[in-house]
């Protein structure tokens, strides 16, 4: 009996606590073992992630930066500048690599001027994959690499004043994105709305200005208020010119393409014998500068508003530019080492890209000879003009001068 019993005290309690102080070893051996293993490839994967990171996020900057400068659209630089840039944008990828700040350095990185450089436009990248939420944060909102805004500033006129060169001009500058063609919008097309209108303008990134022009806006009375309901504090450019030149040259164009239209004398008067002037003209119309500006400072105060003056935008068109870009908090970049005066066209020209062989002038739409004016026309148009003028200078705060421009059709006069 007591064989029996001491045999069933053998097989039943000491093999169990055995057996259960075997099984818990093996149980923390596996799980030191899987521990291990979890850190080691934790490990590896945040390493591979961190480095597919810096690669991508580097190569994608390069992309950017060639996609929103590419040197043909955005003209000449200057020397100092191109060096200057290419420093910089060295500097700020060594940061990318040794900075394990991404974020901040990669926001820096982004505001960076960059240089038309062989170096970039030349450089292929490898594809690489991301996860998500790392594409949205390096790739701000759109595929073009920055976002789609309504303008911050707009050059609302006048026709034939000067505003494609100012254009021109403006766009060399690598803080101004700006529409080529006019997008007319407050005046024709109005209805499509403003996510139309947006779609229309280009990408940009922090720091940018998103720009249109369109002359017609200044002469057009639902233009003002148009605009005040999108965005009251945007800024407004208006280029003017002696009404009289500029109607000429109004008259020039539609001439180029209506040769058939009676003569600049006949649709300037109402009665030439009376000496009446035909103020419904279009042509002498919009030369009222004074009408149109007081429907526009219903809504915007002269502080948001910034004229320039057409006859030295031709003279002293770096003087202009940096009036501009001051009234637009740019740094003032566009100098006159940008421009030269083109003799045949009569008016100053870009001067040509890094990558090009030939200089950036307007089109053969400017720069036309004006017809020959009978000079008493001329004379009765500036008298006519003159009160109007005075009262521009009023509103303004400027003198624009124009009434010592005895002959605005002088030999040789261009539009």
């Amino acid at each position: 009996m007591a064989f029996w019993s001491s045999t069933s005290f053998f097989t039943s309690k000491v093999p169990r606590k055995i057996l259960f102080m075997f099984t818990l070893s093996l149980s923390v051996t596996y799980l030191f073992y899987s521990l291990m293993s979890c850190y080691n490839s934790f490990q590896f994967q945040e390493n591979y992630v961190y480095q597919a990171r810096l690669v991508t996020e580097e190569t994608t900057f390069v992309t950017l930066r060639e996609k929103l400068y590419p040197t043909s659209s955005q003209g000449y630089f200057d020397e100092e500048i191109i060096e200057s840039s290419a420093t910089e944008q060295t500097i700020a990828v060594s940061s990318l690599r040794n900075n394990a700040g991404l974020e901040e350095s990669t926001a820096a990185w982004a505001r960076v001027p960059a240089a038309p450089t062989s170096s970039v436009s030349g450089y292929q990248h490898p594809e690489f994959s991301t996860t998500d939420s790392e594409h949205r944060r390096v790739v701000n909102c759109t595929s073009d690499y920055g976002e789609k805004k309504l303008p911050q500033a707009i050059i609302i006129g006048v026709k034939k004043g000067g505003t494609r060169a100012l254009l021109e001009a403006l766009r060399v500058h690598p803080d101004v994105r700006a529409v080529g063609n006019e997008p007319h919008f407050f005046d024709r097309n109005y209805e499509k709305g403003l996510d139309w209108y947006r779609e229309l303008m280009p990408s940009t990134l922090e720091g940018q200005i998103t720009m249109e022009k369109t002359p017609s806006y200044f002469v057009t009375n639902s233009a003002p208020k148009r605009i005040h309901s999108m965005a009251r504090d945007i800024k407004l450019i208006i280029v003017v010119r002696n009404p009289v030149t500029r109607a000429i040259s109004d008259y020039t164009q539609t001439l180029s393409k209506r040769p058939e239209i009676p003569t600049f004398e006949v649709l300037a008067f109402k009665n030439r014998t009376l000496g009446l002037i035909d103020a419904s003209w279009s042509a002498l119309r919009i030369g009222i500068y004074a009408l149109h500006l007081e429907s526009w400072m219903q809504y915007f105060p002269l502080s948001q508003m910034h004229f320039v003056s057409g006859e030295r935008l031709i003279v002293d068109p770096a003087g202009e530019m940096a009036k501009v870009q001051d009234f637009l908090g740019l740094k003032g970049i566009v100098t006159d080492k940008h421009f030269y005066f083109n003799k045949t066209k009569g008016f100053p020209c870009l001067k040509k890209p890094e990558d090009s062989s030939t200089p950036r002038c307007l089109g053969k739409s400017k720069g036309r000879t004006h017809p020959k004016i009978d000079p008493d026309v001329i004379r009765r148009l500036h008298k006519f003009y003159k009160p109007f003028n005075m009262m521009f200078y009023q509103m303004t705060g400027q003198n624009f001068q124009w009434e010592l421009e005895e002959d605005g059709n002088s030999p040789g006069f261009r539009d």
